[in-house]
């Protein structure tokens, strides 16, 4: 009897330092914004090369995203398309701390280059260009950041009515990306990161918007409460040089400072 309860007491022991410690049970996890996926795998890389461990990375809407991490997802960093949702994590807790600005996106108007559609800023011709669309792709503004942005540029420019009933949404930028680069859509607004991405340069062309039209699309980052160290090291590499040269390169400003 007495053996038994030894055993009993040791198996109950060991199944509690296997709770007392799931971190170490599982991988890391990181969630970016679709707009950042070139970007972050460029800085993921060099990141890896200065030796440190890979992870596991998700990419999709920051919407999707800080809904799931209020509801207790496994991510361990937020690299966000806005301000909004980290913030609202911070202030319900479940963020290190405030987070820092990291990039500043650029929204585009994108087009497949055999459509024969020529983009252009005069309001004229641009109404005209959206006026003959069958279809339009933004990413859904309630998740999005980057949509979010396309019916503020839309409204600004005054043709919101002309192209609303044309829209067709998507989960994420890079979704209503694939729909301009498939045919799918005749037009659709994305991330400049995104559309100067060497794959869709081959296939699409691109219009800088002006981005006094559109609220500035602030991006930042958070670590989630708990993060193990190898995740605060990809937090502070993001800030280093070397990854402020990839998203300047890759079609991002950069905060004056970063906050």
């Amino acid at each position: 009897m007495k053996s038994f309860s030894i055993g009993k007491y040791l198996g109950v022991l060991s199944f509690c330092l296997l709770l007392s410690n799931p971190v170490s049970a599982q991988t890391a996890s990181v969630a970016v914004a679709a707009n950042m996926k070139d970007a972050f795998t460029a800085i993921n890389s060099a990141f890896i090369a200065s030796g440190k461990p890979e992870m596991r990375i998700v990419y999709g809407s920051s919407g999707n995203f800080a809904s799931q991490i209020m509801n207790g997802a496994p991510f361990n960093l937020f690299i966000s398309a806005d301000e909004s949702y980290p913030l609202e994590l911070y202030r319900n807790g479940k963020t290190v701390d405030a987070g820092k600005v990291y990039a500043i996106g650029k929204l585009v108007m994108l087009t497949k280059s055999s459509s024969g559609i020529k983009l252009n800023t005069d309001k004229t011709e641009l109404a005209r260009v959206i006026a003959k669309a069958n279809k339009i792709a933004i990413a859904k503004p309630e998740l999005a950041p980057y949509g979010r942005a396309a019916v503020e540029y839309l409204k600004a420019v005054g043709l919101w009515d002309v192209a609303k009933d044309k829209l067709v949404y998507a989960d994420n930028i890079g979704m209503a990306t694939m729909f301009v680069s498939t045919g799918a859509a005749d037009l659709g607004f994305t991330a400049l990161s995104l559309a100067k991405s060497p794959e869709l340069v081959k296939e699409t062309s691109y219009l800088l918007l002006d981005e006094s039209l559109y609220e500035p699309i602030k991006q930042r980052m958070v670590l989630i409460k708990g993060a193990p160290p190898e995740v605060s090291d990809l937090y502070q590499f993001m800030q280093s040089t070397k990854a402020r040269q990839i998203l300047l390169q890759s079609g991002y400003s950069l905060p004056s400072n970063q906050q």
